[in-house]
């Protein structure tokens, strides 16, 4: 997971394909799970709470001739306009404009208020494709046809792909369909890349994504995770050994209690589950340390939004 990558000479670039792709849609409409299973490995977190991806996430596939570069952006926030859903929104409104291809990602059969607003940052000279996920919970079929003209109506999409992102055949059928998007460049990055974020910024969301399951929808959205030391050490025993130690960021002394739980069980748990993912991700021992900080209004201070890692 270096944070380099360039073409290989020029005639081995002949015939090959490249381009951005961004995936969009309202927060919990399945987007991180979609660019998980498009990279082959989990780069970007999953919760059912709405709202867990914060940053753009780049994404790398290689399939034959063709490198996919997928940027995940976060959902499109319109329920409150604090300084951090200012710069999630700068995020979503940036990458649109600025890709060979966007995948808008809705329910199959569903169009909320929600889906409307990130519908209208779509521009027209961008091709976009309506991908309709979640197509396992829809029962009947041929209910799809009149709501799919009506998204057709709604934008000019330049092809609608249903589909479920846990189905392996679905997602190979979208490779194929995104390719006829992508123009033909040298790729950006190595082979076997798959993603541009560190791995420290990993860790970081891994924690993240922990403290959303094991909290349940008590805990406020705006808790993050601020890595303070991320080290490599030489070890005979285990070949890579690398400490961590990570600061969960509440807004409240009564979410504090919620993340520690009865004794500390809680954030021990949240601890043993981000290690032991860590662990696989990274193939390497991981020794992970987390304490709990409360940081009231963080998420209202430009300055400290910034601070934390946001754009």
């Amino acid at each position: 997971m270096s944070d380099t990558g360039t073409g290989t000479g020029s005639n081995a670039t002949a015939g090959r394909h490249c381009g951005l792709i961004a995936i969009v849609g309202k927060p919990n409409v399945g987007k991180s799970t979609l660019l998980n299973a498009l990279v082959g490995q989990k780069i970007s977190i999953t919760s059912r709470k709405a709202q867990t991806t914060r940053h753009r996430i780049t994404g790398i596939r290689t399939v034959g001739d063709t490198q996919f570069v997928f940027v995940d952006t976060p959902g499109f926030q319109t329920r409150h306009s604090t300084a951090l859903n200012r710069s999630l929104n700068k995020a979503v409104s940036g990458v649109v404009g600025d890709v060979d291809l966007v995948l808008f990602v809705v329910e199959a059969g569903t169009f909320t208020l929600a889906d409307a607003k990130v519908l209208a940052l779509l521009r027209p000279n961008v091709p976009a494709i309506l991908l309709a996920n979640k197509l396992d919970q829809v029962h009947r079929r041929e209910e799809l046809a009149p709501w799919l003209r009506e998204m057709q109506e709604r934008h000019a999409f330049a092809e609608f792909v249903p589909m479920s992102a846990k189905n392996p055949k679905d997602i190979e059928r979208l490779f194929a369909v995104c390719r006829k998007y992508l123009p033909e460049q040298p790729w950006w990055y190595g082979e076997d890349e798959l993603t541009d974020r560190s791995e420290k910024f990993l860790a970081g969301e891994i924690v993240r994504e922990k403290l959303f399951r094991l909290t349940g929808e008590e805990l406020p959205y705006t808790s993050t995770v601020v890595v303070d030391q991320f080290e490599e050490e030489p070890s005979p025993k285990h070949g890579r050994f690398v400490k961590i130690a990570a600061t969960v960021v509440v807004e409240r002394d009564s979410h504090k209690a919620m993340v520690i739980g009865d004794g500390g069980e809680r954030l021990k748990r949240i601890g043993t589950e981000a290690r032991q993912e860590l662990e696989k991700l990274f193939g390497a021992k991981v020794f992970l340390q987390l304490w709990v900080k409360v940081r009231g209004g963080w998420a209202d201070d430009e300055a400290r939004v910034r601070s934390f890692g946001y754009e």
